[in-house]
């Protein structure tokens, strides 16, 4: 299965951020809306990502005073990105090796999609139940 299946009949919009917002306006949008990390867009590209273990990072090292920065100072930047056409276990490999959970989906330079480690690990373990009930009827059929 490939990155584009995976993503492809969800709705709404990806939740991101620009480069110029504080990182408090950050935070607080992490927060409202429940997520762990924003993709974050500088003149209309992916230019990196802000993550919950950015804030935390921030926090250690500068204390309060982190909220006044911009997200741009701070964020994870390049972003590692995959395509669409990607496997899904190719990713969730990917995102293990390099120890991240968020992966922005980019096609040319226009991001199409954001999945977690969540949405991989989902797949993942419906895959696996999949075989094993195939097995099983296999195994009761013979």
């Amino acid at each position: 299965m490939t990155i584009a299946r995976l993503i492809e009949g969800r709705s709404g919009d990806v939740i991101s951020c620009d480069t110029a917002i504080s990182v408090g306006d950050a935070v607080k949008l992490l927060a409202d809306k429940r997520i762990g990390a924003l993709p974050v867009f500088s003149g209309g590209k992916i230019a990196g990502i802000f993550s919950e273990r950015d804030v935390i990072y921030l926090l250690a090292a500068h204390g309060p005073a982190m909220l006044d920065k911009t997200v741009g100072e701070v964020m994870t930047s390049p972003p590692i990105t995959v395509d669409p056409q990607t496997g899904a276990l190719d990713a969730l490999g990917l995102m293990t090796q390099r120890r991240f959970r968020h992966l922005p989906v980019v096609d040319g330079e226009a991001m199409v999609g954001f999945v977690s480690i969540g949405d991989l690990v989902k797949y993942r373990i419906e895959r696996i139940e999949s075989e094993a009930e195939a097995m099983r009827s296999y195994i009761q059929g013979a």
